[in-house]
């Protein structure tokens, strides 16, 4: 009995030992936590939201069922005004206009009132509000956008306003603490934590912007809003999530403060941001392209085309070359490369070094200016698109390739018709537009002077190449069409 009771209280005496040690482990581990307190206070308030309106004009459709063979109703039954609302009202009535909303989130980074804040946030807005923390609602001004890097510059008319403290994502380190403030569904000054990710991340839309990968909870209204590190600095700036369902997954993607601070300078300044262009196509090297041209292990970026005219052909860089380094900084894989040079200075020389035919080589370059999209599409060979709404129709250039295969010299390819004067004339997608009006159409930039001017209400004839055959066809664009 004695040796029972002996165990029993040595169990008991156990037990609570390690229920101490549990809880002083625990309670040590929540003294290890970051409090997010005094950073939400202090600048918090510099956290706004914003709300856009755009006004757009739904087009009647051309498409509503015909009206039903309705029963014997009373000539004052509310199911007349019903039946005539959705089948005979709309198609025949005017466009109708409605306002079109959306939230976001931004950041104060000045006293006389510039916010910080993301370019889809309010692309082709009609009217921004910023609502600060104090509730006031001001009506703002844009300064500037820059697409490529989804930044936009506003300004709202206030004085002695609070302003975050900018960082320097350089310092941060991948496991580090971060937190985000914004408006996720319009619920202002909301505040999610997590940590850093990974950095540099290239994503496939842009590869001009090294980005912030966090796990911080980000959800549609969070864009535009800052991404604070423990010392309440902001280093980022929340833009993109990974989502298959349209919500949080656990994958955030902020554009880092250095970035955006260059591009509010240029905004600035000029109104307009530059970049960096060494005009060549690159991919990565892989293991095995590393063997084959005589290197130890995969790095750099392969230059798989040089486009005609840039910088890259001016300064001798050929088609197999491997930059290795750029302006004496690592080219450790291809992603990094179009960083490094487009936040370079336009017109300055810099340094490459690469490796060809196994041998190091080093070479000057002088910067060029990134072209616009569609320049730098058609030195690409990309085909630019038009899309032409009058005629409610996209098209795209023939490449030298489709133009041989196809045989012709001219003419725009067909790659989506809608409902529209397009579709009821029997174009389809796929098909080679060669004439319009009896003019030869020569690219989709004449195309689009062509549909530009075509008459209302009368027929024109457009020739198009379909298959291995041609037809012509009448295309007519009603009054209608044009509201």
């Amino acid at each position: 009995m004695k040796h029972l009771l002996s165990r029993i209280t040595a169990a008991s005496i156990i037990s609570t030992l390690f229920g101490v040690l549990l809880v002083s482990s625990v309670a040590a581990q929540a003294r290890d936590l970051p409090d997010f307190t005094a950073l939400v206070e202090q600048y918090g308030p510099s956290v706004v939201n914003i709300s856009t309106t755009q006004k757009i004009k739904h087009p009647k459709s051309r498409q509503m069922p015909q009206m039903p063979q309705m029963p014997d109703l009373p000539e004052d039954s509310p199911l007349n005004d019903l039946f005539r609302h959705f089948f005979e009202d709309r198609p025949d009535g005017p466009p109708q206009e409605f306002d079109a909303q959306s939230l976001g989130s931004g950041f104060i980074i000045s006293s006389e009132g510039y916010v910080l804040t993301n370019n889809h946030v309010v692309k082709d807005a009609d009217k921004i509000l910023v609502r600060l923390s104090d509730r006031r609602e001001l009506v703002a001004q844009v300064i500037g956008t820059d697409p490529r890097s989804d930044i936009a510059l506003l300004k709202i008319k206030a004085e002695n306003l609070p302003v975050v403290k900018i960082g320097d994502p350089s310092k941060m380190k991948v496991g580090e603490w971060v937190l985000a403030i914004g408006s996720p569904f319009g619920f202002d000054h909301s505040a999610t934590a997590g940590i850093v990710s990974a950095i540099g991340r290239s994503l496939p839309t842009e590869s001009y912007v090294p980005f912030i990968q966090t796990d911080v909870a980000i959800n549609p209204g969070n864009s535009g809003g800052p991404l604070f590190n423990l010392d309440g600095e902001v280093i980022g700036i929340n833009s993109q999530i990974f989502s298959r369902t349209g919500g949080f997954m656990g994958l955030s993607f902020a554009i880092p403060s250095d970035v955006a601070m260059d591009v509010v300078e240029q905004l600035k300044s000029k109104g307009h941001v530059t970049r960096g262009w060494l005009g060549i196509i690159i991919q990565d090297v892989t293991r095995d392209l590393a063997e084959s041209f005589g290197m130890t292990d995969p790095r750099g970026a392969l230059v798989a085309r040089i486009l005609p005219g840039g910088p890259a052909e001016k300064a001798g860089i050929q088609v197999g070359d491997i930059v290795t380094d750029f302006d004496g900084k690592p080219v450790t894989e291809s992603a990094n490369l179009p960083k490094l040079v487009g936040r370079s200075k336009v017109g300055s020389e810099y340094e490459v070094k690469l490796i060809r035919n196994g041998k190091p080589v080093t070479l000057k370059i002088k910067l060029a200016e990134l072209p616009k999209e569609e320049e730098l599409k058609l030195a690409q060979g990309v085909p630019k698109t038009v899309e032409a709404n009058r005629v409610a129709i996209t098209v795209a250039d023939l490449s030298a390739e489709q133009r041989k295969q196809l045989d012709v010299k001219n003419g725009v390819l067909v790659q989506q018709v809608d409902s529209g004067p397009a579709q009821r004339a029997g174009i389809r997608r796929g098909d080679v537009i060669l004439k319009i009006n009896n003019l030869e159409i020569k690219d989709s930039k004449h195309f689009s002077e062509v549909v530009k001017g075509l008459p209302v209400g009368a027929s024109v004839p457009v020739l198009v190449q379909r298959g291995n055959g041609a037809l012509f066809l009448a295309l007519k664009i009603a009054k209608e069409d044009e509201q």
